[in-house]
């Protein structure tokens, strides 16, 4: 969807979620846990935060082929597959570097703000209206430095009167 919709946009998969499946990865590695399991989890945990998910994933799948378990082959080959698929937007030394947040709490809070502003009870919008009214929140929630810019985008799009 985002290469659909959103093509110019930047990706990066949620650091939680990815650190998840690492945790997934880990049960496939150490089902019984301990202190190998925590030293595991914690070197991966550190190559992925500096953006190593295709290190990872080569790990993953050497360990899948030295397993005689068909079923943890596989699971590791599904994990190893997760982290190549994603490597691109799993850079989070990079995303860091620049600025962006790497984990989806601000844009999940964003969201939330949106939401309760233009869904009120008793609130209707038109499209157009509502895209304003957006334009609006955002400027006001960007802080002075981007009011300017955004207040004009929002009022060259107002109807004519």
């Amino acid at each position: 969807m985002q290469q659909e919709h959103f093509h110019a946009s930047l990706a990066l998969v949620d650091w939680y979620h990815a650190t998840e499946h690492l945790g997934e990865a880990k049960l496939l590695l150490y089902p019984e846990g301990g202190a190998a399991a925590t030293h595991w989890y914690n070197l991966q945990e550190q190559a992925l935060y500096l953006g190593h998910a295709e290190d990872i994933a080569q790990s993953l799948r050497k360990t899948a082929v030295l397993s005689t378990d068909t079923e943890r082959a596989e699971a590791l080959d599904k994990a190893a597959a997760y982290f190549s698929h994603n490597r691109d937007r799993m850079q989070y030394q990079d995303l860091r570097d620049e600025g962006w947040p790497i984990g989806s709490g601000v844009v999940e809070s964003g969201a939330k703000q949106f939401k309760a502003r233009v869904t009120g009870p008793g609130m209707r919008w038109s499209r157009t209206g509502a895209q304003n009214m957006l334009m609006l929140r955002a400027a006001i929630l960007s802080g002075q430095k981007r009011f300017g810019d955004l207040w004009s985008r929002a009022y060259e799009n107002l109807p004519p009167s």
